[in-house]
């Protein structure tokens, strides 16, 4: 009987050591692939091909060069906001008001390194419970509860202050 607890004990020492050795940085999403086939995330399809109206006009082929029907999905999703794709890219001369009233407080230069840094810290406090860890249970959604927004909640109070809230579906539809 007292073998079979200093087993118990053992193993379970053990678990706690493997437990205590978990990655410096929290992974509060697991997804991971299953099987050993191919990431259909990986395969980007070429856009289709189309005859030019004057094929002077095409380039001059060069080795590593781009190609007429390679993806392009920055100037793809500024075309598709009704932007100019291939424009200069950083805050339009029409913007500059815009910008310049919402930083009329300051802006902290480094505001992306100090956001990650935080939500490290974050993520290392709310890393889930030891056997959410040992399973792989995705403590995403549970960690970021506290701090995330009520969309419905948040929509609400904006159309009891009188603001039109012409993205959002019309009261009665889509809640």
């Amino acid at each position: 009987m007292q073998a079979g607890r200093s087993a118990l004990a053992i193993a379970g020492l053990a678990m706690l050591t493997l437990a205590a050795c978990g990655e410096d940085v929290p992974q509060l999403m697991n997804l991971r692939a299953t099987g050993n086939g191919p990431d259909e995330f990986a395969i980007v399809p070429p856009k289709g091909l189309e005859m030019p109206e004057d094929l002077a006009s095409l380039p001059e082929p060069t080795p590593n060069g781009t190609n007429r029907t390679d993806q392009t999905p920055e100037d793809d999703a500024v075309a598709a906001l009704g932007g100019r794709p291939g424009a200069a890219r950083g805050v339009p001369a029409g913007d500059s008001g815009l910008v310049n009233y919402s930083s009329r407080y300051g802006r902290a230069a480094e505001i992306r390194t100090s956001l990650a840094a935080e939500d490290l810290e974050y993520r290392r406090n709310n890393k889930g419970k030891f056997l959410e860890r040992l399973f792989n249970v995705t403590t995403y959604f549970q960690a970021y509860e506290p701090i995330s927004l009520d969309q419905h909640a948040e929509l609400e109070r904006w159309r009891r202050a009188g603001v039109r809230t012409v993205a959002a579906p019309p009261p009665g539809q889509g809640q």
